[in-house]
């Protein structure tokens, strides 16, 4: 890599797709989930919402169904 890049003649474009990538979200999660995924991100070493995305992709991805059975 070169050790010096000029780009004072660049001019700067946003991206378009940008607003394609994350859609921002509000959802109320209770407490101990969050210090759940909160303990698990310094773990791992990275954000808990990030975690929180990557797990939520997966469940997406492979087409996961929450299988809930009431009891009375």
């Amino acid at each position: 890599m070169r050790d010096h890049y000029d780009f004072s003649k660049m001019k700067g474009q946003k991206n378009p797709y940008s607003k394609q990538l994350k859609q921002p979200i509000t959802m109320r999660v209770d407490k101990p989930t969050v210090a759940y995924f909160k303990s698990l991100a310094e773990e791992l070493g990275m954000p808990y919402q990030s975690l929180i995305n990557l797990y939520l992709r997966d469940c997406a991805f492979h087409h996961k169904k929450l299988q809930l059975k009431w009891v009375s």
